[in-house]
C-alpha cells in the first residue's frame, strides 16, 4: 500500500511536539536523579518559576540553578524521590512560531529518610515553551500543588483560569 505525502506543516507539528515532550520527559528524569546541574539546559537562563504551594504565598524562582537549589532542599529528606508525568498537553499554535503551551499533570511518589512513610504530592505545571538556538526550552513555569498524602492528607481547589496565566 502506497503512502501519500504528508503534510510538510503537519510533520514540523509533529516534530516540536515530540521533541516538547521530551523536554518534560528529560525533567522528569533529572528531578527524580537529583542530578541539578542537568536542569541549566532544559531551561532559558531568565525562566521565571512560580511555585503555589497552596498553604504560603507563592515563591518565584528565576532560572533553573534556583529552581535546583529549591527542590533540591525540598526533597533532601526523601530516601526515595521520584517524579512521574501522569499527563501532559501541548498546545503549539497558542504563542506563534517560536512559542508553545503546555500543562504538565505530575505526581511525587516520596519515603521519608526518618521515618519511613510514604506520601504522594500531586500538581499540575502550566508552562510556556520557546524554541531558540535549535532547542525547546521552558521559558516560565507556573506550578500548583493539587494534593499530598501523609500523615494529613491535604486536597486543593483547582486554580481558575487566572491562575494558569503566565506573567
Amino acid at each position: 500500500m502506497a503512502r501519500e505525502a504528508h503534510d510538510p506543516a503537519a510533520v514540523d507539528e509533529m516534530i516540536d511536539y515530540v521533541a516538547i515532550r521530551r523536554l518534560q520527559a528529560a525533567y522528569a528524569d533529572v528531578v527524580s536523579r537529583r542530578a541539578w546541574p542537568e536542569l541549566e539546559p532544559l531551561f532559558e537562563h531568565d525562566c521565571k518559576i512560580v511555585v503555589d504551594r497552596r498553604t504560603l504565598d507563592p515563591l518565584v524562582l528565576l532560572g533553573a540553578t534556583a529552581l535546583g537549589d529549591f527542590v533540591g532542599a525540598a526533597i533532601e529528606r526523601f530516601e526515595f524521590f521520584e517524579f512521574t508525568i501522569l499527563n501532559s498537553v501541548v498546545d503549539l499554535a497558542a504563542d506563534g512560531d517560536a512559542t508553545a503551551r503546555g500543562r504538565v499533570w505530575m505526581c511525587e511518589l516520596r519515603q521519608d529518610r526518618e521515618s519511613g512513610h510514604w506520601s504522594n504530592a500531586y500538581g499540575v505545571y502550566h508552562d510556556r515553551y520557546r524554541w531558540a538556538e535549535g532547542t525547546w526550552r521552558f521559558a516560565h513555569r507556573r506550578y500548583h500543588s493539587l494534593a499530598r498524602t501523609g500523615p494529613a492528607t491535604q486536597v486543593f481547589a483547582f486554580p481558575g483560569a487566572a491562575a494558569w496565566e503566565l506573567t
